[in-house]
């Protein structure tokens, strides 16, 4: 082309560039090998490792597989007598034995024996995990020695061993692929491996000469050689086995439990130290003792209130509360393992999950085609104007497709003209034949030309046509360019969807190709994973997508969940360039992560785990199950492998996520029961030991050891029920604030035993009810003892007025919000009846003396009006209560590192604020000063002058 200017000629060429097809890469995990390492790779092919060679390595690298290292039964399960409530009951244990107290003996040795059995039983997953891990590998391999194809024990390969693989083998160990075929011919094929069990990749890869194939993932297609280059431990599978070994922490709820009796077991220790050595040796008690039988009767004291402090049925009502939970959730198809696993998951603040076949369905599915328009051609896109529809691609790519062939790409499509072509929904058989259609010829696919080819008759107008199915690059060549179809493909490549190309000829000789279209397939997300991620962010739990699969794959996905697009690639978590604290911001902030081996699923939980979240992993592959232990709650869904099965806490039965959300509800809904019992429980035995110490000490006042643990025993039987009570769910993640719950524990149980002494002063001062009185011997000696009136009274006081306070306990908020199950009224109700007939009447097995009806009736009554003023006090500590006062009244470095940080933060937020509210006023400004220029302009006034300053923002 000419173009003349200004006397200036210029002379232009343009010349059409045709587009390219870029196809996605795929990104291989790889890893450098030691030198050492390195040099023992290079083995003959065809000759092998020799029989010393072999013993040689074994003896330095060990076995090919999975040590075990398993403890002692007995001593595992003598381990589960240790812990703050466990010491409290054994010390009470003993000296119960000591005192022949055997009824006392028996009830504490049985709860200490039924604690330790639970344990025991439910702790054994992480053996059974690394079985299922040793299960997926292969047994027997065939290998290259001495010169021979030998097949032998898979255990036994080292570094260095040339083995042969093949359609349908295991792969022993991990290797790398030599390009040459089993008996020696050198091979420009791939292999096609599925290894999605191991990096939740939705599709088989293929691999060629130089590429490492991974331990327990499965030849689908070709035939190589492949030389051994770890075994063991040090396999991809391996790693993954130790780091399930290596995984032992504590559960949050033992810590919880445990925090709780730590607080117990100090206060008992303290006033148990002082009540003895009063008892014994403090001036103004009985000097006509002798000090044995001082020490003796110390020791019987401080044996009622270690009695008294034990929270004997925390872990059993816990426990059953728990039992029942996972009875409601079975129900829902949401297995439970681990029965701590249901409180944690009340806690889970972020759920990590799987894709491939957790948020999606794992199977390949024809997904918005590129659609030609008939006649069209690289110069003329429109053609005749009239496009190309879904059946006619899907049809004409049935044609071209294999019959039987396993292959998922090829099984996609002809499923999916299976069921979208009418013609070929509606036959009776659902074979290769298609009615109206005759298909003469088929050449399958090979490596060398990239399609499928199928020669057709329509039998109707007995015109003869072909049809390809390929490589995009290859189709487009073959219908001499097409632009239009290569945008479409390498849209296609961005979003991470694979394409195929299909064309047809439409003359008669059968050699001039017009394009049809170009499929498009991705494993698609489930149905329901959109809406259950949506209702999880309600539920205040984020959401974040982990995956072994290609990033951009990752990014599609996310897109169509409706989650943010931030996906990082993996490798972004080892970067020398930042401390621990970035890479953790780093990881708290992203919305996924793509490519990812077992270490980084692992180091994803352990780095939010680290940040104070409790982390949630859902997963179905031997790739997960280190992550699935790691995790507070792991998730096992339908269809995982026996390693998922094994590491996970809770198993789902039916597909997809939706389930987890009921199992957050249900969780949700008893934490609640289990908090307010642990309230109620904690305030109760401060109760026991507060009054019960003041009493010992100044009076020498106590109950009967039986009394103590018929309270102890009675309550914690009806609270059983809280099981079934109802609860109101929370909108964000439960906790248990354990600084809030020992504060308001400790005041409420200081309250109760204000109460309570206001009831030993009036039945002793104004009632003239003595707490000690004399008793005559039948040797005639006179012995002081405690009062049985004063003894009942209190009994029936102290099993009520702690026990009604769990209606105050059982809400955050007052207690009317929310009504009790009639089944919790009428058992709290029936256990304080008891309490009552046994006290009006008397029981001497108990040693309960009779008070008559008016103090009975009026013990009850007082005790249902003290819940209602104590629940006041309980709704104003909740209200006022924050992490500052935590901070504050127990300052550790983390609470009070923690608290700086919020603080800066928050200082950072106002102002923002400020800044945001200064912004605010400035465009409604703006606004006002352009609808006063607007109007004085319409009206034909006169514009602003130049010299007066209006600030105009253009939005």
């Amino acid at each position: 082309m000419v173009d003349q200017k200004d006397d200036v000629v210029v002379e232009t060429t343009t010349e059409k560039k045709a587009l390219e097809v870029k196809e996605a890469v795929h990104v291989e995990v790889t890893e450098e090998l030691d030198p050492e390492l390195e040099a023992l790779l290079h083995t003959e092919p065809l000759q092998g490792l020799t029989d010393a060679e072999v013993e040689t390595r074994l003896t330095k690298f060990g076995k090919n597989e999975i040590p075990e290292n398993k403890t002692n039964p007995l001593l595992k399960f003598l381990s589960y007598f240790l812990g703050a409530i466990s010491y409290l009951l054994e010390v009470a244990c003993i000296l119960a034995g000591a005192f022949k107290d055997w009824i006392d003996f028996g009830i504490l040795l049985f709860v200490l024996i039924v604690n330790a059995c639970i344990g025991y039983f439910e702790e054994a997953r992480a053996e059974s995990a690394l079985d299922a891990l040793k299960n997926t590998l292969a047994l027997k391999s065939r290998c290259w020695r001495n010169g021979k194809l030998v097949e032998v024990e898979s255990s036994l390969l080292v570094p260095g061993d040339v083995i042969a693989l093949r359609l349908g083998d295991i792969i022993p160990a991990d290797c790398r692929l030599l390009g040459v075929g089993v008996t020696g011919e050198t091979t420009e094929g791939t292999l096609q491996i599925d290894q999605s069990a191991l990096t939740g990749e939705s599709l088989p890869v293929q691999k060629a000469k130089g590429s490492t194939a991974y331990s327990s993932s499965i030849v689908k297609q070709g035939q190589m050689l492949a030389v051994v280059t770890k075994t063991g431990v040090n396999t991809y599978i391996g790693r993954a086995a130790n780091l399930i070994a290596i995984t032992t922490e504590e559960g949050h709820f033992q810590k919880v439990v445990n925090a709780i009796g730590n607080f117990l077991i100090i206060i008992t220790v303290v006033m148990a130290v002082v009540l003895f050595f009063v008892r014994v040796w403090a001036p103004g008690y009985d000097t006509s003792k002798s000090t044995g039988t001082r020490v003796q009767d110390a020791l019987l004291e401080v044996l009622i209130l270690t009695v008294a402090a034990i929270p004997v049925g925390l872990p059993t009502v816990l426990s059953v509360t728990m039992a029942v939970g996972a009875s409601q959730l079975a129900k829902k198809k949401v297995i439970v393992k681990r029965l701590t696993a249901i409180e944690e998951l009340a806690s889970v603040s972020i759920l990590c999950s799987d894709k491939t076949g957790t948020l999606t369905l794992n199977e390949l599915t024809f997904d918005v085609p590129f659609l030609a328009n008939k006649g069209s051609t690289n110069d003329d896109f429109v053609g005749s104007g009239v496009q190309y529809t879904d059946q006619d691609l899907l049809l004409t790519s049935f044609f071209a497709s294999e019959p039987g062939a396993q292959d998922a790409i090829e099984s996609a499509i002809r499923a999916a003209a299976q069921e979208r072509v009418e013609i070929l929904a509606s036959r009776v058989e659902q074979d290769h034949n298609i009615p109206g259609y005759k298909v003469n010829n088929f050449i399958p696919f090979n490596p060398t030309s990239k399609y499928t080819e199928a020669t057709v008759t329509d039998l109707e107008t007995g015109k003869q046509f072909r049809c390809i199915k390929g490589a995009p690059q290859v189709i487009v060549r073959m219908v001499g360019g097409h632009d239009e179809a290569v945008r479409a493909v390498n849209d296609f490549a961005k979003r991470g969807l694979r394409a195929l190309g299909v064309a047809r000829t439409v003359d008669e000789a059968m050699t001039k190709f017009e394009m049809v279209g170009m499929i498009s397939l991705l494993d698609p997300p489930r149905p329901d994973s959109a809406k259950t991620i949506e209702e999880c962010n309600e539920l205040g739990v984020g959401v974040k997508m982990i995956t072994g699969d290609q990033q951009i794959i990752a990014k599609e996905v996310a897109h169509r969940l409706g989650m943010n697009r931030t996906i990082l690639d993996a490798h972004k978590l080892i970067d020398d360039s930042l401390d621990e604290a970035a890479i953790t911001e780093r990881v708290q902030k992203a919305d996924g992560f793509a490519q990812v081996i077992p270490e980084h699923k692992y180091k994803v939980v352990e780095l939010l785990q680290r940040k104070g979240f409790l982390v949630g992993m859902t997963g179905d592959g031997v790739n997960d199950a280190p992550a699935l232990k790691k995790a507070n709650v792991g998730i096992a869904v339908q269809g995982c492998t026996d390693a998922a099965r094994s590491a996970a806490d809770i198993v789902l039965l039916a597909s997809g996520l939706s389930t987890i959300v009921d199992g957050v509800k249900t969780s949700r809904a008893i934490f609640q029961r289990m908090r307010s019992y642990a309230l109620y429980r904690i305030s109760s035995t401060v109760h026991f030991l507060l009054f019960f110490f003041i009493t010992i000490v100044v009076w020498g006042f106590s109950l009967p050891a039986r009394l103590i643990i018929l309270i102890a025993v009675l309550n914690d039987a009806a609270t059983l029920v809280i099981s079934v009570d109802n609860a109101k769910i929370s909108t964000r993640p439960d906790k248990w604030r354990l600084g809030q719950l020992m504060f308001l524990s400790t005041l409420l149980g200081v309250l109760l035993m204000l109460i309570s002494f206001a009831h030993f002063f009036t039945a002793w001062k104004a009632f003239g009810i003595p707490p000690i009185v004399q008793q005559i011997q039948d040797d005639g000696t006179v012995v002081n003892v405690n009062g049985g009136v004063l003894q009942t009274i209190m009994y029936l006081q102290i099993s009520s007025c702690p026990h009604f306070v769990i209606f105050s306990t059982r809400l955050q908020t007052w207690f009317w919000e929310s009504m009790p199950s009639w089944i919790f009224i009428f058992a709290i109700a029936a256990t304080q009846v008891f309490a009552m007939f046994m006290s009006i009447y008397g029981v001497d097995v108990f040693e309960a003396t009779a008070i008559g009806w008016p103090w009975g009736i009026t013990v009850l009554c007082i005790s249902t009006v003290m819940f209602m003023i104590l629940d006041v006090v309980k709704v104003m500590v909740i209200r006022f209560w924050s992490f500052e006062v935590t901070a504050r009244l127990w300052p550790t470095p983390s609470r009070r590192a923690e608290l700086a940080r919020r603080q800066a933060r928050q200082v950072v937020h106002d102002a923002i604020f400020v800044n945001v509210d200064k912004l605010r006023k400035v465009v409604a400004l703006s606004q006002a000063l352009d609808a006063w220029q607007l109007a004085t302009t319409k009206k034909g006034g006169a514009a602003p002058a130049a010299s007066e300053s209006v600030v105009v923002v253009d939005h």
